[in-house]
Formats: structure tokens, C-alpha cells, sequence
């Protein structure tokens, strides 16, 4: 049995969130998430059986777990290392404030990846080791469905593909998309 694995980045997050570094903290979906999530799960189970469910265990990837949970009946596993990159003391500030008070030092994660980190976060490295971790722990056939965040799908996109990690951010699809890996 061949193994496919769909990775779903959650839908779109509270307008207030927006310009807010908001990482691995646990922050509500936008007003229209009910319809953006059946979207999803139309999306999801039109592409066939699923054999294994997995989410962050954050809520915003939770509610679109268990309601392809409901129409597929799999049950979802909590797999903290889908979550989001931690962000550190940065977390629920404003990126401009970041910005104000750091400067250019937050370009580390894309300049120096395997050692710069926010303070209290994690390095590009340590986000990408934990997503290559969950996934060679995966099943080795059927079809997974994992609902995680741009992040983690960045940066097992980029290793997968041999992108250099200063490109890894150019691969974080938009909110409710679903990426094939055959």
C-alpha cells in the first residue's frame, strides 16, 4: 500500500490577529471558519479514504480535525510537533513592535536558521527537526491528513524538496490550503 499524506494549514485566524506574531499561542479562527472548515473537509474527503487523522492540538487546527473526523470517522490524533513555531517572547506582540525594538536581528531565521532563535523560541532548525520527526514516525501506507500551520508545512516542504531554508518562507501556503505529498 502506497503512503499520501495531506498536509492542511488551518483557515484564516481572528482579524485582530492580524500584523500579531501568533506562533504556537492558541488563538481563535475568523468569524466565517465554519464555512471556510466544511470547504476544507469537502476538500479533504473528495480525495479519498483517510486512514489517519493527525492535528497541532491547537484549536484552530482542532475544529477542522474533528470535523473531518465527523464525515471520515477517523479518529484525530494531538501531535504537538505540527504545532506552529514557537515565537518566544514574541508571541501575541504586534510584528511592527518586533520590528521596533529588534530591527533586522529577526531575519536570523532565515539568515542563520540552525542557531538564531527570538528569545524564549525556537531555531528554524528546531521547527524543522520536530515536523521531520513527526513525519518519519508516520504509517508507511494509507493516507494521512495532517491539520497543522504554514510553519510546519514550510519547512518539511523545503527539506523534502532541497530548498535552501533562506526559501522555506515562500513555501507557507495560504490559510485552508491542502498539500499533496504522493
Amino acid at each position: 500500500m502506497s503512503r499520501r499524506v495531506l498536509l492542511v494549514r488551518h483557515p484564516p485566524v481572528a482579524e485582530w490577529l492580524r500584523g500579531v506574531c501568533y506562533g504556537s499561542s492558541d488563538v481563535p479562527l475568523a468569524d466565517d471558519a465554519p464555512a471556510r472548515i466544511r470547504e476544507i473537509v469537502a476538500g479533504v474527503t473528495a480525495r479519498g479514504p483517510i486512514t489517519h487523522l493527525y492535528h497541532s492540538g491547537l484549536a484552530r487546527c482542532a475544529a477542522v480535525a474533528d470535523s473531518v473526523a465527523a464525515r471520515s470517522g477517523v479518529i484525530p490524533v494531538v501531535d504537538v510537533r505540527l504545532r506552529e513555531r514557537c515565537f518566544g517572547d514574541w508571541e501575541l506582540r504586534r510584528w511592527d513592535d518586533v520590528h521596533s525594538a529588534t530591527g533586522d536581528a529577526m531575519m536570523g531565521m532565515v539568515t542563520a536558521p540552525a542557531t538564531w532563535s527570538p528569545p524564549g523560541g525556537e531555531t528554524t532548525h528546531e521547527l524543522r527537526d520536530r515536523v521531520l520527526a513527526w513525519y518519519a514516525d508516520l504509517p508507511a501506507g494509507g493516507t494521512t491528513v495532517a491539520l497543522t500551520h504554514g510553519g510546519p508545512i514550510a519547512v518539511l516542504l523545503g527539506t523534502l524538496l532541497g530548498t535552501p531554508a533562506c526559501d522555506w518562507q515562500a513555501l507557507i501556503p495560504p490559510p485552508g490550503s491542502i498539500v499533496a505529498l504522493e
